[in-house]
């Protein structure tokens, strides 16, 4: 099957089942789901509604039961563990609610650690890649500051700079704002909004409406089957809502 040329992701009747001991649970029901390249697409749900089940999939970090999953024009799913950790290592970026980032360790450190693992980039390449990822979130004269001498919304900054600096088909961000405050979530989904704007594709998992209007298009899931899928009816510009907030201090 080959994709058309728009098309980063393409999944067919997309099912997962956990077996434990004589019981299955179907977390996912035949999903399917398509995103086109430079989309903003939250996924929403309730708890066991499936949604963390499809961002694993989608990430290469769980296999399905069924069904067919292509990413950047690739049939991933049945591939083996060493290809799937490949496939994760240069295709897909992902942001954490809890930004895992090292400890005492700087921040562009922790930007070059992806690079470390690739066989795409040059030794010399590294620090330069790293610093434009971070220039890239408005980062760059913190380089050389450890997590602790960041503050929450500069530690997650730096996380989607790591998730970047490999040039990723896709943006897997889970959770990205759930550790942030109001003002620092605007700041986080301003950034995301601009990277969207510049034609990254970023997929994001969140229980916030207010988080999820950010976006372009909004998948909602149910029992393991998409209840909604549509384009944000009023999409909130975060840069916008930002600059009505006022000033601390």
């Amino acid at each position: 099957m080959k994709e058309e040329a728009g098309t980063v992701i393409r999944i067919e009747g997309l099912t997962r089942t956990y077996t434990t001991g004589s019981t299955a649970v179907q977390a996912l029901r035949g999903v399917d789901l398509e995103v086109r390249r430079g989309e903003m697409l939250a996924i929403m749900g309730a708890s066991g509604s499936g949604k963390s089940t499809l961002m694993n999939l989608l990430g290469c970090l769980d296999s399905p039961s069924g069904g067919s999953y292509w990413l950047d024009g690739e049939r991933v799913d049945g591939l083996s563990r060493s290809r799937l950790a490949d496939i994760r290592n240069t295709r897909i970026g992902f942001v954490f609610q809890g930004f895992n980032l090292l400890a005492r360790t700087s921040a562009l450190d922790n930007v070059e650690l992806p690079l470390l693992y690739s066989h795409r980039a040059l030794k010399v390449d590294r620090r330069q890649l790293a610093l434009e990822a971070l220039r890239s979130v408005g980062l760059e004269d913190r380089a050389h500051h450890e997590p602790s001498e960041l503050s929450g919304g500069q530690q997650q900054r730096v996380a989607i700079a790591r998730a970047l600096v490999m040039q990723p088909a896709i943006l897997l961000a889970d959770e990205p704002t759930g550790n942030l405050d109001s003002r620092t979530s605007l700041e986080v989904m301003a950034l995301f909004q601009d990277l969207n704007a510049k034609g990254v594709t970023i997929l994001l998992v969140t229980h916030e409406h207010d988080i999820a209007d950010c976006a372009t298009r909004l998948v909602e899931l149910r029992d393991g089957l998409v209840l909604r899928d549509g384009p944000v009816a009023t999409r909130r510009s975060a840069a916008h809502e930002l600059a009505q907030l006022p000033e601390i201090g």
